[in-house]
């Protein structure tokens, strides 16, 4: 399965108009996969690496396509300059279901041992113990997630169905929590140097998905972790996004997505100053907000979402 981290960090690092048409393609290569277009999906992913090709999420997702696609060389390629810039998550490739056309490949070995290699450079001064741990975290916060993602494209968000699916993942939610905090209560906002950059966002994922207290009181770590790179950015940003809007103010990067109860439909929740949304976007490393929604089938319509704002402000009163 593809690198999908289902809080939806959409994160391009990347500036004016080709900023635009690859963040635009790379869009629309995941939903191709979503739809299960792999050919289409990896002929896209083709065209936006030929804008850039340092992402190395990205680029392992392009990887995941061209190998369901049958397009051998793509993947390997991508999936080599995944690793030399930056992928790091042995596990996740081992057993990527994605991948599995891969293995009878003799460049497959090839490719596993250089990750291994890498790694043994890379995690010299890991916290082991604590790398494995925060990886487990990550695996049982995405798992049932990843599940409910699935199963909302055949069963309505009220259904049976549904309602276990949240019932497990607020209990798992409950669990990891308790195992958050006393990791950040004794070590601090543990940094990717020390633990790899998966198991350091497990500690942001887990503070998304918990209570308005839990999120305001770790609000001052994060700053601290971002301002020393032991965070990101744009997970900071997300995170902000969430307790302005839990706390009755508007968003500040339009992260925050809602369901209108009048009509089921999606809609960016209150926003302050639309007009300058991707300027503040960009200076945390979050893509587009027209590219950001395209996600949940929203076109980006500054001049009509400000003459709608008032009523999707009463929403939240």
């Amino acid at each position: 399965m593809r690198n999908h981290i289902y809080t939806l960090l959409l994160l391009f690092l990347f500036t004016g108009v080709n900023a635009q048409d690859y963040s635009t393609l790379i869009g629309e290569a995941n939903q191709s996969y979503e739809a299960k277009d792999y050919k289409m999906s990896t002929d896209l992913y083709d065209k936006a690496f030929k804008i850039e090709s340092k992402n190395p999420s990205h680029l392992y997702n392009g990887a995941c396509a061209s190998a369901l696609a049958g397009d051998t060389k793509k993947a390997f390629r991508w999936l080599n300059l995944s690793i030399e810039n930056g992928w790091t998550n042995l596990r996740h490739l081992k057993s990527d279901t994605d991948l599995d056309h891969l293995h009878s490949k003799k460049e497959w070995e090839k490719t596993v041992e250089k990750l291994e290699k890498k790694l043994e450079l890379v995690e010299a001064n890991y916290d082991k113990p604590l790398q494995a741990e925060l990886l487990t975290i990550l695996e049982e916060d995405q798992k049932y997630r990843k599940q409910i993602h699935e199963t909302l494209k055949t069963h309505s968000d009220d259904s049976k169905e549904m309602q276990d699916l949240w019932k497990i993942t607020h209990q798992k939610d409950s669990i990891n929590l308790l195992k958050i905090k006393k990791i950040l209560d004794e070590k601090g906002w543990v940094g990717k140097d020390k633990v790899g950059a998966q198991a350091n966002s497990a500690i942001f994922l887990v503070i998304q998905h918990s209570d308005l207290e839990t999120q305001k009181k770790y609000l001052p770590m994060m700053r601290e972790a971002v301002a020393k790179g032991n965070a990101n950015s744009g997970s900071l940003a997300l995170l902000i996004d969430r307790i302005e809007i839990r706390e009755g103010r508007k968003q500040i990067y339009g992260s925050q997505i809602g369901i209108n109860p009048k009509d089921d439909t999606h809609y960016v929740l209150p926003l302050t100053d639309p007009d300058n949304v991707d300027k503040r976007r960009t200076e945390v490393g979050l893509g587009p907000i027209a590219d950001y929604v395209k996600t949940w089938n929203l076109v980006w319509d500054v001049e009509k979402y400000k003459s709608e704002l008032p009523e999707l402000e009463k929403l939240h009163q």
